[in-house]
């Protein structure tokens, strides 16, 4: 943040007819842009070696997915949007049974440890072992931990450090990502 301020100031300044730099100053810029070039080229490539590593065992193409979801679901598992808050109906499932993703059928969390977070999202305090993945988002420009099927890839919600007891965490999930299994 620091460097992008550096270089906001600089090319307002430039600007100003009266304007020179002595070497101090120089050298104060360039460390930003340096600076700036190599933390955007280290996110792009962190960013794109992660994807390239991660393989699923449920793949399928574009169309075969839009052919199997529900437009919804389409753009929340494959699209990684947010359906709207308090429009889903599993907000008010309460039997027994599991949640399980709406791409693949992947178990992802017993009907026990769902809770009510009141943020109009189906909520849980642990996934069942083995069934999610995460992954950082700065979707928001904001550091946040998507969840994702760990079978097939597909964005399921967020995770944060606002839960209930016993784990602390609020795994705070798409409805449409997800089907119920009494």
């Amino acid at each position: 943040r620091e460097t992008f301020c550096l270089l906001r100031t600089y090319v307002q300044t430039s600007r100003r007819k009266d304007f020179s730099m002595n070497d101090h100053d120089k050298r104060t810029f360039l460390k930003a842009l340096f600076g700036a070039a190599a933390s955007l080229a280290t996110a792009a490539l962190w960013t794109s070696s992660a994807a390239a590593r991660k393989t699923f065992e449920v793949v399928k193409s574009d169309a075969e997915w839009r052919k199997i979801l529900s437009p919804m679901a389409y753009r929340v598992l494959r699209e990684e949007h947010t359906e709207p808050p308090f429009s889903s109906p599993l907000n008010n499932e309460k039997r027994r049974g599991n949640f399980v993703c709406a791409g693949c059928g992947q178990k992802l969390f017993n009907a026990l440890t769902k809770y009510e977070s009141g943020t109009g999202w189906p909520s849980f305090w642990r996934p069942i072992r083995g069934a999610i993945g995460t992954k950082a988002d700065y979707g928001l420009h904001l550091p946040r931990t998507e969840v994702h099927c760990l079978r097939c890839g597909g964005h399921i919600g967020h995770v944060f450090d606002d839960g209930p007891k016993p784990t602390g965490k609020r795994y705070c999930m798409n409805g449409a990502a997800m089907k119920f299994e009494p």
